[in-house]
């Protein structure tokens, strides 16, 4: 195996040596020409809450014109060209952030056609999805970290649900709504709380608008005569937007459809959305099931099928210095758990979620105060875990377990107006954050059982404070010291004590009584980064971080069967707190030909927190040694605490080779090794395999076409009990877009992208080292999805 890392290393530094001295040429051409392609612009809001000033026009839709003059405001210039528009397809990267962040644009998104973000984000380098069941239930891992060490948010706020409780639930988050995501490699802890250790992911759309619509003027005549246009502001005539998003594909022979509406007038903004999407069995390549050559199998993944639905609604209201809004969102589905013990028992999870959110931001006119701005969110989620008691009884169909998470949390940030410390300008923002959640995870089999469910209800309560301090030494320099502290209560009960081995039905003494336990945490984090711009626009970055995690509930107070991990897991109420200390360095090129990101990271966890597997066996009431004769079906699990290092990096990148037909064609490549063991030399679980890939594109004004080869090593680097190695891979896709203005008079679209895109084209039986059900799941096999998308 350290041969094949050894050659993975080498083919990543080979490729990035001959891309650097393919650029060298392209570098130089852009001090004496223009580049040919618009780039498009990339706002990111998810590493800082300061959000720093442009000198540029303001992106369209625009804010509302303040009626009376306030500090810092100019007389508009007179409107230069309109620029071309940016081409799609086009490499975002992100030079103007101390983290190092990804980015899905919207019309990545729309191509992409992925169901969850962990499906989204599977091929992106340093990321990659648990895939427990392949497009319905994904959540991203960041660099080998998952779960409870990577924080999902939507519009600033928790995406709730219960995602990080097990492998087997949804992420309440649909890319079909989303308009952009952005992606935290590395510790975010310091802005989202100790629980984004790993990183985090935050989805934006538009179901709070921050904006007013703005919508095709109707031309000004002057007929001739030296007068000027009206300016736009806030008294124009109301404006709507509509857009609708369709798609199908062959593989699981899916059908989506959604509408968004965004609509304003007179200081007041209003969205509305709806989609749905439904899916069968997808097909696969080969046999899914490693270890069990017995069950019939025709050629689909059995019980794959999914569907889910949701709808929102929100507005905003525009004040003089600002906004405030509010969205209420519905999130269902239904979708079935495959592996052979979903197989048998038809596992399915029905879940639904009802979540309110506000958001707001304000400009006083004062000379210390830039921007107050907050976020607000309550969430009410609950699932429920249905299937057979028995397999051979269909009458035996029922609820298995359900799962609530009754959440709410709300955080205020005071950016402060950049002050002149000689040395540097300085920016500072400083933010609170508070939260509050209720757990529970009852079974109806079995109620009396002291063992009932996953865990007993439990609570957790939380409160952070944060600052920001930006230092810009020049326009080629900054810097940013950032810290954090908050405390944290967790409140539930516990068996005094469970033994390696028991049985509770023989006798129920044989695990400890019912202990309520009441915990608390004082977590702590700093981080200190330097951005350098270096001349080809090249900005290169360290940074270095301190991170402090207080355990979460399921790590506390677990003890009991979960289906998910195939295990029985016991928590341990004596944890600490997990510490990280990482150094990131990072080179980037975000403009011209030549466009890369290159980054290497090294982290050292002291108390890394994980399920420890003891060899014993388990079902719902008992545990046996390893040495019993009669072995149980579940995995004996203890949370235990372990130092770990954890070190790789993450390369991609485009080139422009030049034009053709008209447009512009060029090659892409991408690498991307994590390697993660604990103090003696083991492998830490379940960590991706190294992976390479490349290829190459043409896209014009209108036109996108691709095709891409991403090839993943085999993963041999296993823990020592309850892992198997993984095969390698190639995974190939191509697709084609195009999009293009229309007259609207035809029949009211103004615009339009449709397109076709191609995955798992060599129909390669892909598992995916990360997965749980790796063995018993194979990922979806060749297909094809054509998807159409209209504004109006």
């Amino acid at each position: 195996m350290a041969f094949h890392k050894r050659r993975a290393v080498h083919i990543g530094g080979a490729s990035w040596l001959i891309l650097f001295a393919m650029g060298n040429s392209a570098m130089a051409e852009d001090a004496a020409t223009a580049p040919s392609t618009q780039l498009p612009e990339i706002t990111v809001t998810a590493p800082s809450p300061i959000v720093r000033h442009r000198t540029v026009p303001s992106r369209t839709p625009t804010r509302v014109a303040r009626a009376t003059p306030g500090r810092n405001r100019e007389r508009a210039a007179a409107p230069a060209p309109a620029a071309p528009a940016p081409q799609q397809g086009v490499l975002p990267v992100v030079t103007d952030q101390f983290a190092t962040v990804t980015v899905v644009p919207s019309e990545e998104l729309r191509r992409s056609g992925a169901a969850t973000l962990g499906d989204l984000l599977f091929a992106k380098p340093g990321i990659t999805g648990s895939s427990f069941a392949p497009g319905a239930s994904s959540r991203p891992i960041i660099r080998g970290l998952d779960v409870n060490r990577v924080g999902i948010v939507e519009n600033g706020t928790s995406g709730g649900g219960a995602s990080d409780l097990g492998e087997d639930h949804f992420v309440p988050i649909d890319p079909f709504a989303t308009n952009q995501v952005e992606v935290v490699r590395g510790p975010a802890a310091l802005r989202y709380g100790s629980t984004s250790i790993g990183g985090v992911v935050s989805a934006t759309n538009n179901r709070i608008p921050d904006a007013l619509p703005t919508c095709q003027a109707a031309p000004f005549r002057s007929y001739g005569l030296p007068v000027k246009a009206p300016l736009a502001d806030a008294q124009t005539s109301s404006c709507m937007n509509v857009e609708t998003r369709t798609a199908v594909s062959s593989v699981d022979r899916g059908v989506e459809g959604g509408i968004l509406l965004d609509a304003g007038g007179n200081n007041v903004a209003v969205h509305a959305d709806a989609y749905g999407r439904k899916s069968t069995d997808y097909a696969i390549p080969s046999y899914p099931y490693l270890f069990d050559q017995t069950r019939p199998v025709n050629g689909r993944q059995p019980n794959s099928a999914a569907q889910a639905d949701g709808a929102s609604i929100g507005g905003s209201y525009f004040f003089q210095d600002g906004f405030i809004g509010a969205a209420v969102t519905q999130n269902d589905a239904l979708y079935r758990i495959p592996g052979i013990d979903g197989a048998d028992h038809q596992t399915r999870i029905d879940g639904h979620q009802t979540k309110f959110t506000a958001r707001g931001e304000y400009h006083p006119h004062e000379a210390v105060i830039d921007a107050v701005r907050f976020w607000a969110g309550a969430t009410d989620y609950h699932h429920n875990e249905i299937g057979l008691a028995d397999p051979l009884d269909p009458s035996t169909v029922g609820i298995r377990q359900t799962f609530t998470n009754k959440e709410q949390e709300g955080r205020l940030e005071v950016q402060l107006m950049p002050f002149d410390a000689r040395f540097a300008a300085v920016t500072t923002a400083f933010g609170l954050q508070g939260g509050h959640q209720e757990l529970t995870a009852p079974s109806p089999d079995d109620p009396g059982s002291p063992l009932n469910g996953l865990w007993d209800p439990n609570s957790n309560n939380r409160v952070a404070g944060y600052v920001f301090n930006e230092l810009k030494f020049s326009e080629t320099t900054k810097a940013q010291i950032a810290g954090r502290i908050e405390h944290v209560n967790l409140s539930g009960t516990t068996p005094a004590f469970i033994p390696d081995v028991f049985d509770v039905n023989i006798d129920p003494a044989s695990i400890g009584p019912a202990t309520p336990r009441s915990l608390h945490f004082t977590p702590k984090s700093a981080s200190i980064g330097l951005i350098q711009n270096l001349p080809w626009d090249l900005a290169v970055s360290i940074t270095g971080q301190y991170v402090e995690r207080a355990p979460k509930p399921a790590e506390l107070f677990s003890r009991g069967a979960h289906d998910a991990t195939s295990t029985f897991d016991i928590g341990n109420p004596n944890l600490g707190i997990e510490t990280a200390k990482s150094v990131e360095v990072g080179l980037r090129r975000a403009t011209g030909p030549l466009r890369f990101e290159l980054t290497g990271y090294y982290t050292k966890f002291n108390g890394f927190i994980y399920r420890q597997l003891t060899g014993n066996t388990c079902d719902s009431a008992a545990c046996v040694d390893i040495a019993n004769p009669d072995q149980l079906e579940l995995q004996q699990a203890r949370y235990s605490q372990r130092d770990a290092t954890f070190r790789g990096g993450e390369f991609q990148s485009q080139l422009d080779i030049g034009a053709l037909y008209g447009g512009i064609w060029g090659i892409e490549d991408q690498f991307d090794v994590v390697r993660a063991t604990f103090a003696d030399g083991t492998n830490v679980p379940r960590i991706p395999p190294v992976r390479g890939g490349g290829g190459v594109y043409w896209r014009d004004a209108n036109w996108f076409m691709r095709i891409n080869l991403l090839h993943a090593f085999a993963q041999n680097d296993i823990a020592v009990i309850g892992e198997t190695p993984t095969p390698g891979y190639n995974l190939l896709k191509a697709e084609i877009s195009y999009k293009t203005k229309l007259d609207s008079s035809w029949f009211g679209a103004r615009e339009m992208t449709v397109g076709l895109v191609g995955n798992n084209l060599l129909n390669e039986s892909i598992r995916n080292s990360v997965s749980y059900t790796k063995d018993e799941v194979l990922m979806p096999g060749i297909g094809v999805r054509a998807f159409a998308n209209l504004k109006f």
